[in-house]
């Protein structure tokens, strides 16, 4: 190999190298979210959630004695998007549908579902185009 096209590699494989140290692709740039489920003492049930932008749901069962849950959520550091839990009793029945809306008042909510059968309840958490983090929990009601 002549020397001159030595140096010309060298000098290709030493940009890319240069190059590639400077830049990247990565899928973690991208629009996500993260949805948490922590259970607590007594049947309780609750998590965080955190979004840049991004979509998802999570749909969580909870076994609930009563007829009824005590609910609460709040956003925190949001400035879009949206925050939506459904709860469905064992029958399947929407008990509880109610979202938040970043960068608007109210930021939390809280109260008691409607009446349902109880058993095995769903929840499902949606975030759309969600930046931001927050907490929701739900206890068995009176």
């Amino acid at each position: 190999m002549k020397t001159s096209n030595i140096k010309l590699l060298i000098i290709l494989t030493a940009m890319t190298l240069f190059i590639g140290t400077f830049t990247s692709c990565s899928d973690d740039d991208g629009p996500t979210v993260n949805i948490t489920v922590n259970e607590g003492p007594s049947g309780d049930i609750g998590g965080d959630f955190t979004g840049n932008g991004g979509n998802g749901s999570r749909t969580i069962n909870w076994i609930n004695n009563l007829a009824t849950a005590d609910y609460n959520a709040d956003i925190t550091a949001t400035a879009s998007g949206t925050f939506q839990i459904v709860v469905a009793d064992a029958n399947g029945i929407v008990v509880l549908d109610r979202s938040l809306k970043g960068g608007t008042d109210p930021d939390s909510i809280d109260g008691v579902t409607k009446a349902g059968k109880p058993g095995k309840w769903t929840i499902t958490i949606t975030l759309t185009s969600f930046n931001g983090d927050g907490s929701y929990s739900l206890s068995e009601g009176n």
